[in-house]
């Protein structure tokens, strides 16, 4: 399996971006499907965005986050982003690196077997 490790999380007050990064290694993520869940207190974890391992402009995204967020990749450095603007209270989670080695463009949480730690993003009204 691959290792995912997430970065750029942090406090940012309503209305603001940060920019999540996932650092793979272990193999390269090129050929794998890669997604970005979050989970709030008290709440289960949700998908927010994926993007597929052949076409970087083949995405999905939550209704919650769409024209908010934007996920890309960058295969030669193995690194996925989830860009992150307009932020509400309501984001307030940690946030998930997901892959998968296919060409699904998944986006439930058994469409992914390789998970980081997370990420606390947390957003002030």
């Amino acid at each position: 399996q691959v290792q995912l490790v997430e970065s750029g999380g942090g406090l940012v007050q309503a209305g603001g971006s940060l920019r999540l990064s996932c650092a793979a290694s272990g193999r390269s993520v090129s050929t794998y499907v890669m997604g970005w869940f979050r989970q709030a207190p008290g709440k289960e974890r949700e998908f927010v965005a994926a993007i597929s391992s052949w076409s970087s402009s083949n995405t999905k995204y939550a209704d919650s986050v769409k024209g908010r967020f934007t996920i890309s990749r960058d295969n030669a450095k193995n690194t996925v982003y989830l860009q992150m603007n307009s932020l509400k209270p309501e984001d307030t989670a940690v946030y998930y690196c997901a892959a998968r080695r296919s060409t699904w463009l998944g986006y439930r949480l058994g469409d992914f077997d390789s998970w980081g730690q997370g990420t606390q993003v947390t957003v002030s009204s």
